[in-house]
C-alpha cells in the first residue's frame, strides 16, 4: 500500500501543491489528526484519543516549538520541571512519556509520509525524543500515591454517617435537596458495598440489581450487574456480575429503589438521576466525596476510589477467598488485587495470634 492510500498520512491530510498559508500550524493540525485517526482505527476511546491529543497541544505550548523540532532534551528538561515545580506523580511521568512516544512513533513512521513532508517544507524533520534513557521505566506494578489506600472501618463508619447526617439535616431545616442528598449517600455505600470504579456505578440503572438463587434472603438485589467495566485498550466496556454480600446495602439500596428514587418522576431506568432527570457523573462522585471528606478532616489524599480499596481489603479480612474477591471486582490477574490492598494491622496481628496458638497449643 502506498503512502498516498494510507488513511493518517501527510498525503492524504494535505493537498499535494497548495501553498499552506500557515504551514507550521497548517501541518501540526493535520499531524494531530492524522494520528487521531490511527487510534481510531485501533477502536480506542474518543476520550482516551483526546485526551492525548490534548497533551501534544500542552507539551507544544511548553516548548514554544512544533514537533518536528523536538529533541530529546526538549522531553528532560520538561520532566526535571514536572518533578521539581509541580512535584509530578511517578504514574503522571510516566503516561506523558508513554504519549509522546505512541505520538512520535506516527510521526515518524515512513508509512505516513511526515519525516519527507517536514523535510521538504521546513528543511528538518521529527525524530523519536523518547529512549530507555531518559524516560520513566514501569519497574513498579503499583504507581499510585501512597496517600491513596483504603479507609479504615471506623473512617469508613464516620464517612457514612455523616452522610446520612446530611440527609437528616436538609430534611429537618425544610430545605430543598434532601433527595440528592439521600441519593449521594446511597451512591457511595453502593461504591463501597459493590467494590465498584467511579464510571462503573455512574452508569448503573435499575434493570442491574437481580436476585441471586443462592442468597435469597437478598431478595432483588442478591447481585449486580456491571455492564460498563473498566476495557482494554481497543476493547468494549468489560462486563462481570458482582454478587451482594453485604445484607446492610441491600436494604439501603432497596430502600432508594422503592421510597426515594421515584420521587424523582423518571421515565428511564437511571439509578441516580440528577434533579433535571439526567444522570450524575464521574466528576460529581469525585465532588461529593472530597467534600464529605473535608467536612470530616480525612486525609486530602483519599478519593473515592478508595471505596473500591477498603471493599477488597476488608472482605480478605473477613476471610472470603481471594480468587472470590478477585473475580468480584474484575481483575483479570491476582497480583493486581494483591498489590490494590491494605491488609490491616488489627487482621495481621489476628492470623499472627491464631497461628502461634495453633504452634503452641494455647487457648481451647
Amino acid at each position: 500500500m502506498g503512502e498516498e492510500s494510507v488513511p493518517g498520512s501527510a498525503a492524504v491530510l494535505l493537498i499535494g501543491g497548495v501553498r499552506l498559508l500557515h504551514p507550521e500550524d497548517q501541518v501540526f493540525a493535520a499531524m494531530l489528526e492524522g494520528w487521531s485517526l490511527q487510534q481510531r482505527s485501533r477502536f480506542l476511546a474518543e476520550s482516551t484519543i483526546t485526551g492525548r491529543r490534548q497533551l501534544i497541544e500542552r507539551f507544544a505550548r511548553w516548548s514554544n516549538e512544533y514537533p518536528w523540532r523536538w529533541r530529546p532534551q526538549d522531553l528532560e528538561e520538561w520532566t526535571s520541571d514536572a518533578i521539581a515545580e509541580r512535584q509530578a506523580a511517578h504514574s503522571t511521568v510516566r503516561g506523558v512519556h508513554v504519549t509522546l512516544s505512541l505520538f512520535f512513533d506516527y510521526i515518524c513512521d515512513p508509512r505516513y509520509g511526515w519525516v519527507d513532508e517536514c523535510q521538504r517544507r521546513f528543511g528538518t524533520f521529527p525524530v523519536q525524543i523518547c529512549h530507555e534513557w531518559n524516560t520513566v521505566l514501569h519497574r513498579s506494578e503499583f504507581e499510585a500515591r501512597p496517600g491513596n489506600r483504603a479507609l479504615t472501618r471506623a473512617e469508613l463508619q464516620l464517612l457514612f454517617d455523616h452522610a446520612d447526617d446530611r440527609v437528616d439535616e436538609v430534611r429537618r431545616l425544610g430545605r430543598k435537596g434532601w433527595m440528592a442528598a439521600f441519593r449521594d449517600a446511597t451512591l457511595l455505600k453502593v461504591c463501597y458495598a459493590w467494590g465498584l470504579r467511579r464510571r462503573e456505578v455512574t452508569m448503573l440503572e435499575t434493570v442491574d440489581f437481580g436476585r441471586n438463587p443462592k442468597a435469597p434472603e437478598f431478595g432483588d438485589a442478591g447481585s449486580l450487574l456491571v455492564r460498563y467495566g473498566k476495557a482494554k485498550a481497543g476493547g468494549p466496556p468489560r462486563r462481570r456480575t458482582v454478587l451482594s454480600v453485604f445484607g446492610w446495602a441491600v436494604e439501603v439500596v432497596e430502600e432508594w429503589m422503592t421510597e426515594v428514587r421515584p420521587l424523582y418522576e423518571l421515565r428511564s431506568a437511571v439509578l441516580w438521576p440528577t434533579e433535571r432527570a439526567g444522570r450524575v457523573g464521574p466528576e460529581y462522585v469525585n465532588k461529593v466525596f472530597k467534600r464529605y471528606r473535608d467536612e470530616l478532616g480525612l486525609p486530602g489524599e483519599l478519593g473515592p476510589h478508595c471505596l473500591r480499596h477498603s471493599y477488597v481489603t476488608h472482605l480478605l479480612e473477613d476471610g472470603w477467598d481471594p480468587l472470590f474477591v478477585q473475580q468480584q471486582v474484575g481483575h483479570a490477574w491476582s497480583s493486581t488485587t494483591a498489590i490494590y490492598t491494605k491488609v490491616s494491622t488489627d487482621y495481621k496481628n489476628t492470623m499472627l495470634r491464631q497461628a502461634l496458638d495453633d504452634r503452641f497449643g494455647i487457648g481451647g
